[in-house]
């Protein structure tokens, strides 16, 4: 066979045993591994090319190079220079630091030890080095170097593997028969057998191969390899066969890159730099005209004093230098630190959330764990919120509850009267001393079960033989009688352990068999076939051959799979099965059918011989198994268990919460209707105050059309929709029936099916389905696949302009926790593959949230707090410049000194506008959990938009205004102490630039609410002014400054005059006399709900205060000098008036709906209308 080509894509592998010349002609990959970036030659060309795919750090080394040209540049390059440099080294250290520890991992990883059969005999090699076809050896509790094919293990067991840092998640593999019998070394290095298998791909699930060896093919299954990453258990050693190395192995072709997902702030942000670049461009554009109209008409003037440098020939060249020049001074309004700083509060979110001691899970010892610091501010804005059931709501840890055993129901418990006993009233457990392997921690309250077991009933008995045979259970027995059973999934083990306790004892097994204690008496029964679960078939079949010779397939799995397989004989008893099973899940209890099925020799001969053409199969191997397996179930009905799976600690009040925030919870589920609608109830998702729960079954697209149809009308025709007024449904447009429907003030639930869901995600009929999904407060789907999932997520993603949240704990749940915009791992029983792929991760569903409420809600906040004076403070320092230009002769000419324009956004104003964004908080955390409503702006997207934008831009603006032309008006008259002219340049400079520091520190210290941000503000304001003494004093022996200062001394002299600290002074009141103004009418007229939670704190403070003085004076001097000299206030008119009673959160939700949810929920209101109706003319506007 031809080497394959690397631009051809591998179409099978082929490797040979002990055979390395062979093997290296197809070029197969080594096994050394590669995740990092750089070297040590290649960084700093390979990480600066990086960073200037960026734009941003593209212009500004377009302006670097401008300012090299002394035509053109009126400031030096070091303004530009210093900051474009600190920018790429910040950006340069993190990707170093990332990198060194992807180099650490690497070399971890590729320098461990491994034994492989080299020459005939075991030597040590790196990882590294190991090839495709050698025979390696691996131990127990080693981890596995490679994807190998399993071809002896000792004692001929199974191998026990587990997830590389999750033990619970136990998968059994073995090796292939024929292999096992080569029993030493020396066989297995004469081993010459050939593997030829699928090329690589990143299906965990499934490997389809074929052993040939001595002129026989073998099949190969995913039960026969070892996955790179995993370790083994449960036995001492194996050998395998290395077919997959290094990047082609299943784990490295699971790493790619997950989908890069960017927050609306993010896009929003790139869209305002995009729109200040235009507005750069056209002040350029109007002062270089102003450049060239006055040097055509005043210039020429002043040729002797003012002469063109050389290479300017004409005004209107004078005025393309002078867009050059200006684009340069003007280029702070593009802010170069913006990107930098936003990374620098978002690590320090994500670092916030690492360390809350609040979502730390003592019993697991497992911390909250932020997986990205991209999303952190999208956190406080979510409204969708998707959630698996299983070990997300529920804690995945399982408890045999009831069976139904042919047409008998147990686990109930009866009181002398026959009524149901509830579990507070129940008598003793069941006891099972009479059977010595029995597991302590099981309990079961029904003693009937247990009597019909020791009683010899043959239905019973078949039942648990059922449960002790049908798994893939291991077992360990570590001292005699003390069995540990390692599941892959917590149903198994509950099922196992509860045969276990009546007596039916899964013991241990080899590969061909299983041995079973039934009722104290060893019985090995011969392992025929295993016919494993997957995700489609929904069930697992084991065939077995007692030892009396017959053979007997058993069978379990979902209802809805299994009672569609039945023999018809079993009519009555499928009746009654399926009402006990209706009743458990009313019960919330997850529920399995068991079935069995006699097959005589003859049959079972033909049938393993087609399976085994089947499984030799190059080609859809899987699709013919499967054929292969639906041919032999059809059983015969033997019974049904249900099993408790408990809500973890929290859920409804998280739900409730969540709810009252306005976020939408839906649940996507595999359970039963019946099962996910009992869990709906237990955690507050469904309420019986609800206005009503719809329910879609249908099995048609015309039912699913129609039951949607009646659901929308049943939420338009209720009183509470005819009450507020709306119109019919059918004469709104699809976009506007969205939004009345949204408007309804009724409280409803949608209950949806997994095959009427399939019908209602098809593309005509989606849009009806999630116009009625979107109305419901509670949304429950049931029975879902996991591409359902992520179908339902992309829908509300793609419709809706809102933000969603994924939650899940399992692999099933992985789909949907990369298509929404934020994916949450619940690190559980299931595995950490949700958490690999998720954004954020902890160990309980309650500790959502806090992620929200209070995480997400602060890194909204504190992103958006930030960028406005962000913006704000580079508009004001910007647009001096702009007016300037209109007295110098528009000759780009800078109104600051050099030092301070490179120093301002990098020292004097950065630390207080990052403190903020990192520190800042407007309400204490046990506020916004206790006032959910603080979270709606988020949803609303109402503190930093393109409205507030323009705000921000406008008060730079005006505040540039007024820095500018109030010292130019004064400095036109005043006079310095000795009575000369104050009037110069460099004065003009150190007053604007003092004025412009003190405003916007004091335009920060206003919103900040934190003594860390005070302390940053005013400690930026001290650095501004110890700079210019700093510099004084580094004066060398000659008395030259050692720093090239344009004018020393100057600031010194300027800031000794009091004329100029008037004109501080006063520029500064007018700049902030507005803003202060406009606060105060703001939280006296419309106060938001915040302004309400922090007054209704000040006030209780204040009250603790003067309860605490009045209590030391009592105690201090008699009551009426204490009275009668106090120099405070009475309290009288406090009290009277009602302000000193601590609001309630009822009292306060009722103040925000008169104060701040009305004007929220008009707002949202009218941005319903508006994207449902662009010409807004002939639709009135709703009224809630």
């Amino acid at each position: 066979t031809a080497a394959p080509s690397h631009s051809v894509a591998e179409e099978e592998r082929r490797a040979r045993a002990n055979d390395r010349e062979y093997n290296e002609k197809f070029q197969y990959a080594s096994n050394c591994i590669k995740t990092s970036k750089y070297n040590i030659l290649t960084f700093l060309p390979v990480n600066l090319f990086e960073q200037f795919q960026e734009v941003a750090n593209t212009y500004f080394l377009f302006l670097l190079i401008l300012q090299l040209i002394p035509q053109v540049s009126s400031l030096s390059w070091f303004t530009t220079i210093v900051p474009l440099v600190l920018v790429l080294a910040i950006t340069a250290v993190k990707d170093a630091t990332d990198d060194y520890f992807r180099h650490k991992s690497d070399n971890q990883v590729n320098n461990r030890q491994s034994q492989v059969l080299i020459n005939g005999s075991l030597q040590q090699e790196q990882w590294m080095n190991v090839c495709v076809g050698d025979i390696i050896k691996l131990e127990n509790n080693q981890f596995v170097a490679v994807r190998e094919v399993a071809l002896q293990g000792n004692k001929s067991l199974p191998l026990f593997l587990a997830d590389r840092n999750e033990e619970t998640n136990m998968k059994v593999r073995q090796a292939i028969p024929v292999t096992s019998e080569l029993g030493d070394i020396s066989r297995l290095a004469k081993f010459d057998g050939e593997v030829v298998c699928e090329p690589p791909n990143n299906k965990l699930d499934r490997f389809s191969g074929t052993l040939y060896w001595k002129e026989s093919k073998f099949p190969l299954s995913n039960q026969n390899t070892l996955l790179r990453g995993c370790v083994l258990r449960n036995t001492e050693w194996c050998f395998g066969l290395v077919v997959f190395a290094g990047p082609d192995t299943k784990l490295m072709q699971n790493s790619g890159r997950t989908k890069f997902k960017r927050t609306s702030i993010d896009r929003l942000m790139n869209t305002l730099v995009l729109w200040i670049f235009g507005f750069l461009v056209c002040m350029g554009v109007i002062l270089a005209i102003g450049n060239a109209i006055w040097e055509h008409e005043v210039g020429t003037r002043f040729q002797a004093y003012l002469p063109w440098d050389e290479a300017v020939d004409s005004a209107f060249f004078s005025g393309f230098l002078s867009f050059w020049s200006y684009i340069i001074i003007l280029n702070t309004v593009v802010p170069i630190s913006l990107y930098v700083s936003v990374e620098v509060i978002r690590l320090g979110h994500s670092y916030f959330i690492n360390w809350d001691k609040k979502m730390f899970c003592v019993k697991r010892r497992t911390p909250a764990e932020a997986r990205t610091t991209t999303l952190n501010e999208e956190l406080g804005q979510v409204e969708y919120v998707f959630s698996d059931k299983t070990g997300t709501l529920t804690q995945n840890i399982m408890v045999f509850n009831k069976c139904s055993i042919s047409g008998r129901s147990y686990g109930d418990v009866f009181d002398v009267l026959g009524h149901k006993a509830e579990l507070g009233e129940r008598p003793e457990p069941v006891d099972f001393s009479f059977n010595p392997l029995a597991d302590k921690k099981f309990l079961f309250w029904d003693p009937t079960l247990l009597e019909a077991v020791k009683m010899g009933d043959p239905h019973t008995h078949e039942f648990f033989r059922l449960l002790s045979l049908c798994h893939t259970v291991m077992s360990e027995e570590k001292n005699e009688g003390e069995l540990y059973y390692k599941a892959q999934s917590p149903d198994e083990g509950a099922l196992v352990t509860a045969a276990r306790n009546f007596g039916f004892v899964f013991r241990s097994r080899t590969p061909k068999t299983i041995t079973v204690y039934e009722m104290g008496i060893a019985v090995t029964y011969q392992l025929l076939a295993i016919l494993d679960f997957n995700n489609i078939r929904k069930r697992m079949s084991v065939i077995v051959r007692n030892p009396e010779g017959r053979i007997r397939l058993y069978c379990k799995g979902a209802d809805t799979i299994l009672l569609d397989r039945l023999h018809p004989s079993t009519q009555e008893l499928l009746s009654t099965t399926t009402d006990h099973l209706n009743e458990y899940a009313g019960e919330g209890l997850r529920t399995l059918v068991l079935a069995y099925k006699d097959l005589d020799e003859e049959y079972y001969g033909e049938w393993a011989q087609r399976r085994l053409q089947a499984s030799l199969a190059q080609d859809s191997r899987e699709d013919r198994l499967a054929s292969v397996y639906e041919e032999v179930e059809s059983d015969m009905l033997l019974g049904a268990t249900a099993i408790e799976d408990k809500l973890q600690q929290g859920v409804p009040e998280t739900i409730a919460l969540l709810t009252l925030a306005n976020i939408k919870i839906w649940v996507l589920t595999g359970d039963k209707q019946e099962t996910a609608v009992n869990i709906g109830y237990s955690c507050k998702m469904l309420t019986d105050d609800m206005t009503e729960v719809f329910v879609v079954t249908g099995h048609t697209v015309l039912e699913v059309r129609e039951e949607l149809r009646k659901a929308r009308e049943k939420m338009m025709d209720s009183p509470y929709a005819v009450g507020n007024g709306l119109p019919c449904p059918e004469k709104c447009s699809s976009a506007k029936l969205t939004s009345v429907l949204e408007a309804v003030a009724g409280e409803y639930a949608l209950v949806i099916n997994g095959h009427s869901l399939a019908h209602a995600l098809e593309a005509d009929m989606e849009l009806e389905f999630l116009e009625t999904a979107c109305a419901c407060k509670a949304v429950i789907c049931c029975r879902v696949t996991p591409l359902q999932k992520a179908q339902v997520v992309e829908l509300v993603k793609k419709h809706k302009k809102a933000v969603t949240l994924a939650i899940g704990d399992g692999a099933n749940d992985v789909s949907m926790i990369k298509t929404a915009h934020i994916g949450v791992g619940i690190s559980g029983q299931e595995g950490i593959q949700a958490v690999l792929a998720s954004d954020y991760s902890f160990s309980q569903f309650k500790f959502l949230q806090r992620l929200l409420l209070v995480h997400g809600r602060w890194s909204y906040l504190r992103m958006c707090k930030f960028l406005c004076y962000f913006f704000y403070k580079n508009f004001a320092f910007t647009m001096v410049h702009f007016w300037f230009g209109f007295f110098c002769g528009f000759s780009a000419q800078t109104v600051y000194d050099q030092y301070f324009i490179t120093l301002y956004n990098i020292v004097y104003t950065s630390l207080p506008v990052l403190a903020m964004g990192v520190f800042d908080q407007d309400v204490p955390e046990q506020r916004s959990m206790e006032y959910p409503k603080l979270y709606e702006p988020g949803q609303l997207n109402l503190l930093f938009n393109k409205r507030e934008f323009f705000i921000c831009i406008a008060q730079g603006i005006y505040t540039s205004v007024l820095m500018f032309f109030i010292p130019y008006g004064v400095f036109a008259e005043a006079t310095r102490d000795d009575g000369t002219q104050l009037a110069d340049y460099q004065s003009f400079a150190v007053t604007v630039a003092t004025s412009l520091v003190i405003v916007v520190s004091v335009q920060v210290a206003l919103s900040a609410s934190d003594t860390i941000n005070h302390f940053f503000i005013w400690g930026s304001l001290a650095v501004y002014f110890a700079s210019p003494l700093t510099w004084e004093l580094s004066r060398g022996e000659q008395g030259r400054p050692r720093l090239p200062l344009a004018s020393p001394g100057n600031a010194q002299n300027t800031l000794a005059q009091p004329t100029v600290w008037l004109t501080i002074t006063l520029t500064t009141v007018v700049c902030i006399m507005p803003v202060v103004a406009f606060r105060f009418l703001k939280l006296s007229l419309k106060p938001d709900l915040s302004d309400t939670v922090r007054y209704s704190q000040l006030v209780r403070k204040k009250q603790k205060a003067q309860h605490r003085c009045l209590r030391r004076v009592g105690r201090t001097g008699s009551r009426r000098s204490g009275y009668a000299f106090s120099h405070q206030e009475g309290f009288g008119e406090l009290i009277m008036s009602g302000k000193n009673m601590r609001l309630s959160s009822l009292a306060l939700a009722g103040f925000a709906t008169r104060s701040s949810s009305s004007w929220i929920e008009s707002l949202r209101r009218k941005k319903s209308d508006s994207a449902s109706s662009p010409g807004g003319g002939a639709d009135k506007p709703l009224r809630g």
